[in-house]
């Protein structure tokens, strides 16, 4: 609502920060359900001090890497076949574990509203390191540079697709 410097008022400031900030809360918000991935920030311990950032996209590649091979709290299998929903429907009854995302050698992300090239490539090394021999294959609706995802982050309306094609 600001086109100049000389427009600029304390109002107008005042209500773009606030803006800012209540979009911050809407993403933290976006979270809260989750059990084990609701936030990416670590605010450390009485023996390391300092506060850290975990990325989500990070954690949920290393929760699908886990070699320990736990269920995975906020990551569903979904059933796609006649066999598996069978094999869901018994586990009522008997002891049936559901796959795990780590199972198959083929690994697709799809990242909804972008993904930068930084986390194509940590993708890329974590898959490396902790599940060799795994083809990953990272899709987007968009590759993100730093200015068009800040400027994602701060639209005045994020749910309309982008017509500038």
């Amino acid at each position: 609502g600001c086109d100049s410097l000389l427009n600029l008022t304390s109002k107008k400031a005042t209500d773009a920060v606030d803006d800012i900030f209540q979009s911050l809360r809407d993403i933290a918000r976006a979270r809260m359900n989750m059990k084990q991935f609701n936030s990416i920030h670590n605010p450390g311990s009485s023996t390391h001090q300092a506060a850290s950032y975990k990325p989500l996209l990070k954690q949920v590649v290393e929760e699908i890497c886990n070699p320990d091979r736990s269920d995975p709290v906020d990551i569903e299998h979904m059933s796609s076949g006649l066999t598996d929903l069978l094999k869901t429907g018994f586990s009522m009854f008997m002891k049936v574990n559901r796959p795990h995302p780590g199972d198959h050698p083929l690994l697709i992300i799809f990242m909804v509203g972008g993904v930068t090239v930084s986390e194509v490539k940590m993708v890329k090394d974590l898959v490396a390191t902790r599940k060799p021999g795994t083809q990953v294959i990272v899709l987007s609706s968009a590759l993100l540079t730093p200015h068009s995802a800040i400027e994602l982050l701060f639209a005045t309306d994020r749910l309309q697709p982008d017509t500038d094609i």
